[in-house]
């Protein structure tokens, strides 16, 4: 939005809206067709995919800052995933026209929205690359300390992002009962803690070192 003109800015500003969703919020579902994007103000949401299993695979985690559902807009198409909840979080919400206009007139903003875009592409490859060359243990190890550097943690030092096993399974790509257990190796290891559901990490050295 930092390359919006001050007039833009202030159409932006005249036609956003704020919304809030509870845990466990649907923002949106695969296959929908979007009015506008969402831009993520406070909170966390998940990116999935259902597979032909039915169930749903978590491709990719959403915090502040981030915009969702632009790539649809822009290409015309329907959601290739859903959005949901993960904790409370409050959204931005600009209509379709809004973001439209700004990329058809404003070449600064449309070169933005294109390196998204590309930085998008650069993660599923990686994401391809990680299921491809890495073991599952490593794709844990990985995935815990993304959270830890891209949501933080709160005051006790436990990840702020409080996911699922569930959702940790389906980010690396393996059963839950194996995610399960590897976060069970890792605490006899000593490299994470865990309070009920909640994980903290205690050395990112080490858990950078898995095999």
């Amino acid at each position: 939005m930092k390359t919006l003109t001050k007039e833009e800015l202030r159409k932006v500003t005249v036609c956003k809206r704020t919304l809030y969703y509870k845990k466990g919020d649907v923002i949106f579902n695969e296959n929908e067709m979007l009015n506008g994007v969402y831009c993520v103000r406070e909170g966390i949401c998940k990116m999935s995919k259902l597979s032909a299993n039915g169930k749903d695979h978590t491709v990719k985690l959403m915090g502040k800052g981030n915009l969702i559902g632009q790539r649809s807009i822009i290409s015309g198409e329907r959601t290739h995933l859903s959005a949901v909840a993960v904790n409370d979080i409050e959204l931005c919400f600009i209509p379709k026209d809004q973001i439209l206009n700004s990329i058809k007139s404003n070449q600064e903003f449309s070169f933005d929205v294109l390196q998204n875009l590309a930085q998008d592409l650069r993660e599923a490859e990686d994401g391809l690359i990680n299921m491809a060359q890495k073991t599952v243990r490593q794709r844990l190890a990985e995935t815990l300390i993304y959270v830890g550097k891209t949501f933080g943690v709160n005051h006790d030092g436990f990840l702020s992002a409080n996911l699922l096993r569930e959702d940790y399974a389906s980010i690396i790509g393996t059963a839950t009962e194996s995610t399960i257990r590897i976060l069970s190796q890792f605490k006899k290891e000593g490299l994470i803690s865990t309070k009920g559901k909640m994980i903290r990490i205690e050395s990112v050295h080490e858990l950078e070192r898995v095999q």
